[in-house]
């Protein structure tokens, strides 16, 4: 696909800045979304899953491989690592399925102005890496590494457990977090932002249908990712697994996650300063053009 790879041609330090511009974006949202409570509804619970608009507009603006693992990453430092928590093996099937999903919804939108690819690419995100997960869960108690059993002696129950929590992340989270921000921010971003840091805006001129993305090679990719995200799952309830957990929150209060909110906004904010000086270093003319000629 040549004229998919030349929508996303970026030096190496933008590339780097959008990593980071994603890692601590998302990972100051990943903290917000811990200080909001959980509703319940009589049985039916109601929560922030995560504000996953923020990593699929920079997918969709800017470059969708670095920046969805620019936020996977940030998860797991500013929302684990910072708090004194690791899951070992059980983090990478976090980073594997959520990283994947935002790279597949940000490569297959070709004009962010279009509301409907945005808005097809938003809730596929989310469908993506929630189908991901609910999977992992499925086949954990299947294969017979977790008990997890709504119904006893029933371990198929969990489907019906698994399923009811899929849909309700998808069309919760999903359209009040990921579809309807995303919708909102993209058409309005696209062109403006991207000059702001030093950035062009991404290619609308070369088209390609859905088909040129989602290639046998990419699927094929896809399905072996989702399948080392169960083996890493599968791997983090076994004796291999090393898990850390120094329980900052315990130990100092629950003031401490201000540390992390303040650190990622701190990182952020460091970022797109140095992307504008790198714009207004770009934008001077050099020394010769500065003479006057005599």
């Amino acid at each position: 696909m040549p004229e998919l790879k030349e929508r996303y041609v970026l030096t190496q330090s933008q590339k780097m800045m959008v990593f980071i511009l994603s890692m601590s974006l998302y990972g100051l949202s990943n903290m917000i979304t811990e200080l909001v409570p959980s509703v319940n509804v009589g049985p039916v619970e109601f929560s922030i899953e995560y504000f996953a608009f923020i990593p699929l507009t920079l997918c969709i603006l800017f470059h969708p491989l670095y920046a969805a693992i620019g936020a996977a990453l940030g998860e797991v430092i500013f929302g684990e690592i910072m708090l004194g928590q690791f899951g070992g093996f059980g983090e990478l099937e976090k980073f594997i399925g959520f990283s994947l999903a935002m790279f597949i919804a940000g490569s297959l939108v070709s004009n962010p102005r279009n509301k409907r690819q945005v808005g097809t690419a938003a809730i596929l995100g989310v469908a993506i890496h929630q189908f991901i997960s609910c999977t992992v869960d499925i086949l954990k108690v299947w294969v017979g590494v977790e008990e997890l059993e709504a119904v006893p002696g029933l371990a198929e129950s969990v489907v019906v457990v698994e399923g009811f929590a899929f849909l309700n992340d998808v069309l919760f989270s999903g359209i009040l977090f990921a579809l309807l921000p995303t919708l909102y921010l993209v058409p309005r971003l696209y062109g403006k932002i991207e000059p702001l840091l030093g950035m062009k805006p991404r290619d609308t001129s070369i088209k390609y249908s859905t088909a040129e993305v989602l290639t046998p090679r990419l699927i094929t990719v896809a399905v072996v990712l989702a399948c080392s995200a169960f083996l890493f799952e599968y791997l983090s309830e076994t004796d291999f697994n090393y898990e850390w957990e120094a329980d900052f929150l315990g130990t100092f209060g629950d003031w401490f996650i201000w540390v992390s909110i303040g650190t990622a906004a701190l990182v952020a904010a460091i970022t797109v300063f140095v992307m504008l000086k790198m714009k207004q270093n770009k934008s001077k003319p050099s020394n010769e053009d500065q003479r006057i000629p005599s």
